[in-house]
């Protein structure tokens, strides 16, 4: 909890980074079902104060509702298109707004009811998919950024230099005031240039404020102003699609803000996310607005500001609320012109993208796999988003999926992690081997010799195999956990003299010739990838500790956050007694040794790999 003056002017940056893409839906939904100017004013006053209450009720939360991370709702644009085909079937006007928001309060509450089994479905969304849903949504978001840019995608041109000019310029000073200032000026940059940019504009007569004038200071949506809502089974049927594909979405947003906050999302926050959602958009259907989700706009913004308060996008929120009842306060913020809002939100949406990178950097590229889902998805996600009208090829119901570059991507991301990694073939778990290229499984590995059993299994420890020897006479295995406790006893029970000589075989941090195992273990922190300074402070620790204990800095890279977390570990170590870190050395190798087991698992049999990790979580 901040200082109230900062969580102020915090969530403020919210707000006018949000101001634009929130008000955008009820913009394009009443030109195109046939609103009037006063229908569509109210629109927009219901579509702020609903978005307030959805994003305190995310960011604060309450019982099993609400993540309590960061995150702010918004009008999903997934829903832009099946509303507006809703609306016209129904005859456009009210009467298709009727339909709609019955359509909208029935999805909500479907959307509540399924979060806990969708939640069980974590197992789904390893790094692979995740970061590359992360990664397409910022992707595909900057053509919406690059059509502020030039003028607004109602109204673009691409030739007025002055739009450019407003939208670089405003990019250009976030980024200087990120260089020159550090604390609370870097952190409210994108709210510095919005400003800056919008008063320039505005003394050159590139801005006007006139419809502040012409809004009424006070004005109340109430519950079903526009009248009660209809049900029409079609009309349920889409929104309900479209709740599903915005999961997809909002389990994305999740996952990118627990990476920024630095917490482990599990299937218990994604759940709490779409009861929110849920909650959300049952209000919204009531109060005259639409479907909620989290807007990735703000997950960027927390990002670039570092700021990871839950309580600023509530007090972002509350401020919503309060526009939304003062429409000349959201004249006001709707007076920020549009290439300077563009150029603040290229730095934003490009800012997402980072964050999958981030995740993707704990993929491992060496399984060909992962390059197949994560080039599948990202190509078919940027197909779609720079030539959106192939969409019309299709019938009407599919497109709902390929009329949007982020459905598209991630459900390909989804689908095809479950192909490579979720289906395989036998019966009874396999503990080694690959599909189509013959696989171990747990009754071979009973019947087993010495020789063969440490010959399949010796590559769970570097070079030594006397450790393996001793799990084998542990036979036999009652099931894969078993026979991977069988390595880990085997491992602290054995001979300390045999303990060293398996510590020795490990080789340093960061070395050049470490062999495929060990490449695969360092490569998720990058270790394998070293600038020249780096390698020097690697080897120069790795001296440092070989000379004090005489044995290599063991590590357990996958387990570490990044290079510079092993650094400043590793030299914490060298402070302990020699009796303390020949046991850290143990315990990490025991780690090192069940990843690699769980590559043993996951190439014999992906589906043993998700119903173990799946175990594992409920634990």
């Amino acid at each position: 909890m901040l200082p109230p003056a900062k969580l102020a002017v915090y969530g403020f940056q919210h707000v006018l980074a949000f101001y634009a893409g929130a008000v955008i839906v009820p913009i394009l939904l009443a030109g195109a079902i046939g609103l009037n100017e006063r229908e569509l004013i109210h629109l927009i006053n219901a579509d702020l104060f609903t978005c307030g209450i959805a994003s305190i009720i995310q960011s604060v939360g309450f019982w099993k509702v609400g993540v309590r991370l960061p995150l702010l709702q918004g009008v999903t644009f997934t829903a832009v298109s099946p509303m507006i085909a809703i609306g016209m079937a129904a005859g456009g006007g009210t009467d298709g707004l009727l339909v709609i928001y019955g359509s909208v309060i029935v999805a909500g509450l479907f959307t509540f009811l399924i979060a806990p089994v969708f939640g069980k479905l974590i197992r789904f969304f390893p790094p692979v998919v995740t970061g590359s849903v992360i990664t397409i949504i910022g992707l595909a978001l900057l053509p919406v950024a690059a059509a502020d840019a030039v003028g607004g995608a109602d109204n673009p041109h691409p030739e007025d230099w002055h739009n450019l000019a407003f939208a670089l310029g405003t990019l250009a000073l976030i980024v200087v005031i990120q260089r020159v200032f550090r604390g609370f000026m870097a952190t409210v940059a994108v709210l510095i240039g919005l400003v800056a940019g919008t008063l320039v504009a505005w003394a050159t007569g590139f801005a006007t404020f006139s419809a502040v004038g012409e809004s009424a200071w006070f004005g109340v949506t109430t519950p079903f102003f526009f009248g009660i809502p209809k049900f029409g089974l079609a009309a349920i049927v889409s929104m309900i699609v479209v709740m599903l594909i915005t999961a997809v979405e909002t389990t994305g947003d999740v996952f990118a803000t627990g990476e920024i906050v630095d917490k482990r999302v599990g299937k218990s926050d994604i759940a709490r996310a779409l009861r929110a959602d849920g909650l959300a958009t049952t209000i919204g259907g009531i109060f005259n607005s639409f479907p909620y989700t989290c807007f990735a706009e703000n997950v960027g913004l927390v990002r670039l500001t570092r700021v990871k308060s839950r309580y600023v996008v509530a007090t972002a929120g509350a401020i919503m609320i309060v526009i939304g009842l003062l429409p000349k306060a959201g004249a006001i913020v709707a007076g920020i012109p549009h290439p300077v809002l563009g150029g603040a939100a290229l730095a934003m949406f490009a800012t997402v993208a980072v964050v999958g990178f981030q995740t993707l950097s704990r993929v491992d590229f060496h399984d060909h796999r992962n390059v197949v889902i994560v080039a599948s998805s990202v190509g078919l996600a940027m197909f779609v988003t720079a030539q959106p009208d192939v969409a019309k090829a299709l019938p009407e119901w599919a497109q709902v999926v390929f009329g949007s570059g982020i459905t598209l991507g991630s459900i390909t991301a989804i689908v095809l992690n479950i192909v490579f990694h979720h289906i395989g073939r036998g019966r009874g778990p396999a503990v080694a081997g690959s599909p189509g290229e013959g696989t171990v499984r747990l009754e071979q590995v009973n019947g087993m010799s010495r020789e063969e059993f440490v010959a399949t299994f010796g590559r769970l420890f570097q070079g030594e195999t006397a450790i393996v020897g001793h799990a084998y006479d542990r036979r036999p295995f009652a099931d894969t956990d078993a026979l991977r406790t069988a390595f880990q006893e085997a491992l602290f029970a054995a001979p300390r003299d045999e303990q060293r000589a398996l510590m020795a075989e490990y080789p340093d941090l960061g070395g050049l010739d470490i062999g495929e195992d060990s490449e695969r273990d360092q490569s998720a922190a990058g270790l394998t990838r070293l600038a020249d300074e780096d390698q020097q402070e690697f080897e120069a620790l790795a001296a440092t500790y070989r000379e004090r204990f005489g044995i290599p800095l063991i590590v357990c890279v996958r387990d570490a956050h990044n290079r510079d977390h092993i650094l400043r570990d590793g030299a914490l170590r060298l402070t302990n007694s020699p009796a303390q870190e020949h046991a850290a050395a143990l315990i990490e190798i025991a780690k090192v040794a069940n990843h690699r087991f769980a590559d043993l698992v996951a190439d014999a049999n992906p589906i043993h790999t998700a119903r173990t990790s799946w175990t594992k979580s409920a634990r």
